[in-house]
C-alpha cells in the first residue's frame, strides 16, 4: 500500500481502505440469534457499506428501485439513450465533473426542448437520467440513461398529453440534432473560458485549432442516440439501471488472478455467438493488467 498512497486522493484512499477491510474483524461481527429455539449461527463481519464496494449495494439498490417505483405513473414508458462520440473520452478522464454536468445538462434540455414542440407533443415531461461511464468491454463509454412517460403536462398544466403511438416518443433523428447541437456549442463555450483541464490524456485540446477541427467534425457526425418503448413495464427499466446505480465496473466475479504484477480479468468481447437454444451470448475474453493501471 505504502507504494501506490502518494498518488491517492483522500476520497480514493477512504474507498481502499473500506473495500480492503469490507466483511473482516477490521470492521467487526455479530452473531444471528434464533429467539425460539436459540440456534446461533457462525459470525458475520460487518459490511463496509461503500459507494465503490462490489459486495455492499445490494439493500441499497432495492431501497432505491423501491422508492423509484413509489413514483412511477400509470402509464407507458420509454428508455432513451444519449451518447457522447469517443472522440471526447479524454475530457471526462481530466475535467469529470464539468463533462458530466454537461452531459446531464445537454441531454435534459434536448428532451424537454423537443417534447414542449408542439410539432412532436407539446407538453412538459418529466424523467429520470443516471449517468454510465463504461461499455460492456469495460471500456469508457459515457452515456445517459433516461427514463421517459409516454407523455406529460399540457402547457397550462390542465391535462395529459399522450404520446402520438405507444411505440413513438419523440422524432429520433431531431433529438440527435439537438443533443449534438447544445453539447458542442456548451463545449465550445468551456473551451474558451479555459474550464476544460486539457492535460495528460487531454493534452491535444490544449491546441485551439486542433479542437476547433475536432469540433467541426463532430458537428457533422452522426450522433448516437435511441428510445424505445419498455416493454416489460417501468420496473423492468428501473431494475437494469439499478445495476449501475450501486455497481462499480469490475464486480468480483470478474477478477479471476494475481500473480503479484498483474490482475487477469474477464470482460465481454461484444462478439454475440447463438446457442443451440437460439439465444444470443457475447464470448468473455481474458484481459491482463498491471496493479498501478489497476490501482
Amino acid at each position: 500500500m505504502e507504494r501506490y498512497q502518494s498518488g491517492f486522493s483522500y476520497q480514493q484512499m477512504k474507498a481502499f481502505r473500506a473495500i480492503s477491510r469490507c466483511r473482516t474483524a477490521a470492521l467487526g461481527g455479530h452473531l444471528d440469534v434464533w429467539h425460539d429455539c436459540g440456534y446461533q449461527t457462525g459470525i458475520s463481519y460487518n459490511s463496509c457499506r461503500s459507494r465503490c464496494c462490489p459486495k455492499c449495494q445490494a439493500q441499497a439498490r432495492q431501497r432505491w428501485l423501491e422508492a423509484q417505483e413509489r413514483d412511477l405513473l400509470n402509464t407507458g414508458y420509454f428508455h432513451v439513450v444519449f451518447t457522447v462520440p469517443h472522440e471526447l473520452n479524454p475530457l471526462a478522464l481530466t475535467t469529470p465533473a464539468v463533462f458530466y454536468d454537461l452531459l446531464f445538462a445537454a441531454s435534459s434540455r434536448t428532451l424537454l426542448e423537443v417534447a414542449a414542440d408542439p410539432k412532436y407533443l407539446g407538453a412538459e415531461i418529466g424523467f429520470l437520467s443516471i449517468l454510465h461511464t463504461w461499455s460492456q468491454n469495460l471500456l469508457g463509454h459515457d452515456h445517459t440513461h433516461c427514463v421517459v412517460p409516454a407523455g406529460g403536462l399540457s402547457p397550462d398544466h390542465q391535462r395529459w398529453v399522450r404520446t402520438r403511438h405507444p411505440r413513438f416518443l419523440l422524432l429520433i433523428p431531431e433529438l440527435r440534432r439537438v443533443f449534438r447541437q447544445k453539447f458542442t456549442d456548451e463545449l465550445e463555450h468551456l473551451h474558451r473560458k479555459g474550464l476544460l483541464d486539457c492535460a495528460g490524456p487531454a493534452a491535444d485540446f490544449q491546441d485551439r485549432a486542433w479542437f476547433s477541427e475536432l469540433l467541426h467534425q463532430l458537428r457533422h457526425k452522426r450522433w448516437v442516440v435511441y428510445a424505445k418503448p419498455s416493454f416489460g413495464g417501468p420496473a423492468q427499466v428501473l431494475r437494469y439501471l439499478g445495476r449501475y446505480t450501486h455497481r462499480i465496473a469490475i464486480s468480483n466475479h470478474r477478477l479471476l488472478a494475481f500473480d503479484g504484477e498483474r490482475v487477469t480479468s474477464a470482460r465481454r468481447s461484444g462478439v454475440p455467438v447463438v446457442g443451440k437454444d437460439g439465444l444470443g451470448d457475447q464470448v468473455p475474453t481474458l484481459f491482463h493488467v498491471v496493479v498501478d493501471e489497476v490501482i
